[in-house]
């Protein structure tokens, strides 16, 4: 079984408040994008074992993919083992939802196969308890998503935008920069909420805001000289994803993106990615 595992971005993160359990309440909008990981179930194998084409991805019982499979099958009470192959492209550790999406493929490609004895709710359900944006990989539609991301509604009407997405090459801890978030300095002071979106929609010129760019940016400067560039390079808006560090640029037009690209391909260290927003589905799964 061959499954899609797309990256995500955030068009709008805002974060609401600490929680009792340590986590943030956020409202945040997300989409995914066609920067995909590629994901190969193997099933009649004595255990489970996952092996990934980026060596800086764990291969064991800490692989979030791994760890899916181990709950998956344990929740239905079967002892069938399952070979999982990560063929890596999205950056790790890049603020895109790669992990978590693994995670959710691999909860929706078991479910395929053993005839789909969990609902969608089960399923989120049991996401949830991996990571807070499994739950939005297995929803499959853009969706502003509140609570720690968990609590999700469809999002209908989003402009499919092209994206260049720039990693500048080092990992940021999530855990990190919410230790160092202020909340008396999160900039995005408008609220942004799901029935303001669904009556005037989302605006690129007012709404792409997120509250931990300024946490990332104090530590890593490449953040604010990436957007500069991309919105130099003909960028509608340009946003960090996530805790980061990839920024994306959004453009109207492909050609424009691809210059932009090309333009900036001479940096050391950056990744640099063309992608489009998906705006009608998520993770795709076939049969071998």
């Amino acid at each position: 079984m061959r499954i899609i595992s797309p990256a995500k971005i955030n068009l709008f993160l805002q974060i609401i408040g600490k929680r009792s359990d340590g986590y943030h309440n956020l409202e945040t909008l997300m989409c995914c994008i066609s920067l995909c990981d590629e994901i190969t179930l193997q099933f009649n194998t004595p255990r489970i074992s996952v092996s990934c084409s980026d060596p800086h991805v764990p291969q064991n019982g800490t692989n979030l993919a791994q760890r899916a499979a181990t709950l998956f099958l344990n929740t239905l009470s079967v002892s069938d083992g399952v070979d999982i192959t990560i063929k890596k492209r999205i950056p790790v550790a890049g603020g895109l939802g790669g992990g978590s999406s693994n995670a959710a493929s691999v909860l929706l490609g078991l479910n395929h196969h053993f005839g789909r004895p969990f609902s969608t709710d089960q399923l989120m359900s049991l996401g949830l308890s991996l990571g807070a944006d499994v739950p939005f990989f297995i929803f499959q539609k853009p969706a502003f998503a509140t609570g720690i991301g968990e609590k999700l509604k469809a999002c209908c009407g989003l402009h499919p935008h092209h994206i260049l997405l720039i990693n500048p090459g080092f990992n940021v801890s999530t855990a990190e920069i919410y230790r160092k978030l202020n909340l008396r300095l999160t900039k995005c002071k408008k609220k942004f909420t799901y029935v303001h979106l669904k009556k005037c929609g989302f605006d690129v010129a007012l709404h792409l805001c997120n509250d931990l760019e300024t946490v990332t940016a104090s530590t890593y400067p490449a953040i604010a000289s990436i957007k500069e560039q991309l919105i130099h390079h003909g960028a509608l808006g340009a946003l960090m994803s996530g805790s980061g560090p990839t920024v994306f640029g959004l453009f109207s037009d492909l050609r424009k993106a691809k210059i932009a690209r090309d333009a900036l391909s001479h940096y050391d260290y950056w990744q640099l990615y063309i992608a489009d927003m998906i705006v009608d589905s998520g993770i795709r799964i076939e049969n071998s």
